[in-house]
């Protein structure tokens, strides 16, 4: 898995990192129990700090996204639902509220969101979680 950062972004470099790992995930790319770089090599490889990367790994192993094995090193975790689907629905609301909101800012019709929404849904794995509900 190849991963890169834009050190010239506006957003920070973990958050860039964080944001590449849940995508690759998310599109099939990361597979459960496949393991990540380590901290070092992934630091040596991105020329960032190792603090950056160890920050990444604690972050997405809190949300229950990674899984670091002590000896092994950082693999994706199996997928779990821990939240009612009432919830997880709320939270994607809310995520999609923000998205649409700059849609509207940035000058698209609801046509044009709906035809970038189809093109981009067929990149991404949607059977992550088995037995959802």
């Amino acid at each position: 898995m190849n991963f890169s950062v834009n050190p010239s972004s506006s957003d920070p470099i973990y958050r860039q990192l964080s944001q590449q790992i849940r995508e690759a995930i998310a599109q099939g790319r990361l597979v459960p129990e496949e393991q990540l770089p380590s901290v070092r090599e992934l630091s040596k490889s991105l020329v960032v700090n190792p603090n950056t990367i160890a920050r990444v790994y604690t972050e997405l192993e809190r949300e229950g996204i990674l899984v670091t094995r002590q000896g092994l090193g950082v693999f994706v975790a199996q997928p779990r639902i821990e939240l009612t689907r009432e919830i997880r629905k709320q939270k994607l609301q809310e995520s999609l509220d923000t998205w649409l909101t700059s849609a509207v800012y940035l000058g698209f019709s609801a046509e044009d969101v709906l035809s970038l929404v189809q093109e981009r849904v067929s990149k991404y794995q949607w059977d992550l979680v088995k037995g959802k509900k």
